[in-house]
């Protein structure tokens, strides 16, 4: 699994027009599945999220996680985190994982973050987003489950 993550000020996504999902301060996940990921790989981003130490302590420094300052995650399913643009002009998407594969542990995922009493917000799995963000900091940070175990 692969995942972008964004420091937002806040964040929200449309389908056809209509809010679906919306959040202040916290992070917005952009979060890619490949053919081969399992729970593992969600459990694996789950847990290295809410504990990433990228929000500012009184002193200005990295120090605080999502967990330790109480902020929301708004997560956005994106299969082209895994396009290929090695060779020609139009990306490949077959390390995408199937459609079902991918709901199904994008959902395990949101699952975990719940779980671990973070507030989330979803987009809508295969639907065409406008995603909104004001980035804080910028802070952003890319995530790749294969390259943490």
């Amino acid at each position: 699994m692969r995942a972008v993550i964004q420091r937002v000020k806040k964040g929200s996504v449309k389908v056809e027009g209509k809010r679906v999902g919306e959040i202040g301060t916290g992070l917005v996940i952009l979060l890619g599945v490949t053919h081969d990921d399992t729970d593992e790989d969600a459990k694996y981003l789950a847990e290295k999220i809410c504990n990433l130490r990228i929000f500012e302590d009184e002193e200005g420094k990295l120090n605080l996680s999502l967990l330790d300052t109480g902020g929301a995650i708004l997560s956005v399913s994106q299969f082209t985190l895994y396009g290929d643009c090695r060779k020609g002009r139009r990306p490949s998407f077959t390390d995408a994982a199937h459609p079902e594969k991918a709901k199904e542990l994008y959902e395990v995922f949101n699952k975990l973050l719940v779980e671990k009493g973070i507030k989330v917000e979803t987009g809508v799995f295969q639907a065409y987003m406008e995603v909104e963000i004001i980035n804080d900091g910028p802070v952003t940070m890319l995530l790749d489950s294969k390259k943490g175990f």
